[in-house]
Order: C-alpha cells, then structure tokens, then sequence
C-alpha cells in the first residue's frame, strides 16, 4: 500500500520506523510542517529514497498535481498541522486517516493530554481517524485507552504518548491495508463529545481560589516539559514544580493563598477548600523558569495569581 506522509517531531519517527518494517506498506512521499521542517523526517526520506516536500499549503492544486505523480492509497497524518480541506481529504481512494491523543469524541481539538490532567482523569485515549472537515470528527479506526496514575504528569504521559501513538497508528493502518477496517461513527460513542482549545501565554496561571484536587491537577498536567503552573509573591514570579495533596486536611474558610504551615520540605498553603503542600519552586526571570529550590516563604506570606501593582 502507497502511503502519503505528512508529519511531524518524535511522535511521527517511532511510526514511520514501524511503517518501514512492516512489508506490503510504502512511503512514497513526506510532507513536514511547513514552519519547522523536521530535520529527522528529511532523513528518513533520504533513507526512503522519496521526496521531501515542504508546502505552505497542501490544499492547493499545485500540491495535488504533485501527488499524482506518486498515486498514494492511503494519506496519513502524525502531528501535522494544517487545516485539511475536502480536495485532499478526498484524494486518496483509502482515504486520510490521522493520530490523535485523545480519546474521541472526547478530548477533540489541542492539548488533550494536560486538558485529561487538568480534568483529573484516570486514564487518556489514542484515537486514529478518518479525517473529515470537522475538528477530530471523523469515524474512527482504532482507539485505545491508557491508565493514568495519580503520580503521572505531562511528562510521563508525553512519553507514553508518544510511543504509543506510534503503535495505533501502525496497527490501524495495516488493517486498513488488510481491509479489516469497522468504522465507528464518533455520534455513535456519544451525539455531543468535548472539545479544548489550544492552551496559550496566561493559562499558566494558578489560581488559589480553586480546589486542592484541582491545583494538584492543574500543576501536574502542565509542568515540565510544560510552563509549569505560575503565581506570584508581591512583584515576582515563581513556577510550582511539583505539590503534594494534604491526606486528612480539613476544609475551612480563610485567607487564600495565603502559606499557612512550613518545613524543610515545603510550604503549605490556603486553596478554595482545604490547603496543599508546595514542595519545590522556580523563580521565573524573562519568563523562564530557573533556581528550583525548596520554597521558602514565611507564614503569612500571600500567594497571588497575578503581581502588585
């Protein structure tokens, strides 16, 4: 089967190295981001032997009378980011198929993995789909779902992610070259499913009024390799690195954000509901994170999410 591949970063190199292996499927072409053009990518076509094919806009009929020249069956997409339209979607007699983490019709759009953090579940899901011209809308391949433990976090999900994707997308489109392929239809799984946006400059921010539970999410599902949740003490900035939730602390109203117990180990603050453990901080200087230590605030010290005037 002639495969089309356009892609990009670590979460395409595992798949096409399984799509190499696997005989009976041919890469004929690579498509990469037009604004990164991944250097991995540009050898792996040069291993190929196929064309490296850097476009701004693969929509155009330029581009697909390129394509004619090597009559792909299948056309493929592994973290690729242009918006596709119904000339390309349509183009292949296989159709476009597509690799997402997460598990749709949930978790549709950008950032599923710290969005499934954020939500505090207790697992996450690769999905591989027909693309369609909705957003993450088309009928599904394959799906599989993955446990998330409660000392996971964006990193240690990234990693699995990223290999795992490899190997959906691998077993998905050798049944499609199988023909073994049952189509399920998202509206089947549920008429409405969850959409989230890309996650942008300010959604960092933490804020102390919400739940422990929900700090304790929002600061694992966006650390490193993330931003890492922010807050600031009178005009600096700091990023939490990692938090503890308090086993038995009691809900009780007072003053947010506010450190109300210290150790050598870190520093309790007030939330919305009861209080949680900071355990190690970043001072944040031209928005970069460095000098991770033990926090060191004294009671009484407030914790805001946004600095003094």
């Amino acid at each position: 089967m002639r495969i089309g591949y356009f892609a990009d970063g670590p979460w395409s190199h595992k798949a096409i190295e399984l799509i190499y292996e696997t005989e009976g499927l041919d890469i004929v072409f690579i498509v990469p981001r037009f604004d990164t053009q991944d250097p991995v990518l540009k050898e792996w076509a040069d291993k190929l032997d196929v064309p490296y094919i850097p476009v701004k806009d693969v929509n155009t009929p330029e581009f697909l009378s390129v394509m004619n020249e090597f009559k792909p069956e299948l056309l493929v997409s592994m973290s690729f980011n242009q918006i596709l339209r119904k000339s390309i979607i349509e183009y292949a007699p296989l159709g476009f198929i597509n690799c997402h983490a997460g598990a749709l019709p949930f978790y549709r759009g950008r950032n599923p993995l710290n969005w499934a953090l954020i939500n505090g579940e207790s697992s996450f899901g690769i999905t591989v789909h027909y693309v369609d011209e909705g957003i993450d809308t088309g009928d599904i391949v394959e799906q599989r779902l993955y446990q998330i433990a409660r000392s996971d976090n964006y990193g240690t999900l990234l990693k699995k992610a990223i290999s795992e994707c490899a190997n959906v997308l691998h077993s998905a489109i050798v049944r499609i070259s199988k023909g073994q392929v049952e189509r399920v239809v998202q509206d089947d799984i549920h008429p409405v499913g969850s959409y989230f946006g890309i996650r942008t400059f300010g959604d960092e921010v933490v804020d102390f009024n919400w739940g422990a539970e929900r700090v304790f999410n929002f600061v694992r599902a966006i650390n490193f390799p993330g931003p890492r949740a922010r807050f600031f003490f009178k005009n600096e900035e700091y990023a939490i690195e990692s938090c503890e939730l308090i086993p038995g602390a009691p809900n009780y109203i007072a003053t947010v954000g506010e450190v109300v117990g210290r150790n050598s180990k870190g520093v309790v603050v007030k939330v919305g509901d009861s209080t949680i453990f900071l355990t190690l901080v970043s001072s944040v200087k031209n928005g970069m994170a460095e000098d991770l230590g033990v926090p060191q605030f004294r009671i009484g010290s407030r914790l805001t999410n946004r600095g003094t005037e």
